[in-house]
């Protein structure tokens, strides 16, 4: 009977080690990089990105002439949903592991019940800490600015080189050499 209270505690304890790596994945920074050539002239396209990234909350933080770069900063908020879903799988993993520590350890008491007081917040305050952050969106004209066609650099969040791509795509004729509608990360 031990022995299968000893596996019972070893696989909740790969449950743990699963959310902590959840945790770790739904916080990490995917910021990717992406050549978009359009057909417009480049005020033209670098006009309608600027006001489209202002009216979702973006603010401008300068740039560099020279470099012909555009820099824009805006705050990203943690999901309330994934926060709570965390925080209800880390109280039930913690009281799983306290059911288990009681099982294999019975002088113990009721006491490792209280590691779900503990595992319950303590998943999403991890993960709202982690995932609230200052983001940052780079335009890099790559083209000169008289020219007839438009190549810009987006380095931005993943989710919002998808946003552009899906909202802007068809008004400002945007193209790239590979989707990120199809990217598999």
């Amino acid at each position: 009977m031990q022995s299968a209270f000893s596996s019972t505690l070893f696989l909740t304890i790969l449950l743990a080690i699963g959310l902590v790596f959840f945790l770790r994945a739904a916080s990490k920074d995917r910021t990717t990089i992406v050549d978009v050539q359009s057909p417009l002239p480049p005020l033209e396209v670098l006009n309608g990105i600027s006001s489209w990234l202002e009216k979702r909350g973006w603010k401008k933080n300068g740039g560099n002439v020279e470099e012909k770069l555009l820099l824009f900063n805006g705050s990203v908020a943690s999901s309330t949903f994934l926060a709570i879903f965390l925080s209800c799988l880390g109280g039930l993993g913690s009281a799983c592991l306290g059911l288990v520590l009681i099982q294999l350890y019975p002088f113990l008491g009721w006491w490792p019940l209280l590691l779900a007081a503990i595992g319950a917040p303590l998943a999403g305050l991890i993960y709202r800490r982690k995932s609230e952050r200052e983001e940052s969106l780079e335009l890099k004209l790559l083209s000169s600015e008289l020219s007839k066609v438009s190549i810009l650099r987006i380095k931005a969040h993943r989710d919002e080189l998808i946003a552009i791509q899906l909202e802007l795509s068809e008004s400002l004729e945007l193209s790239s050499e590979n989707s990120l509608l199809s990217s598999p990360i």
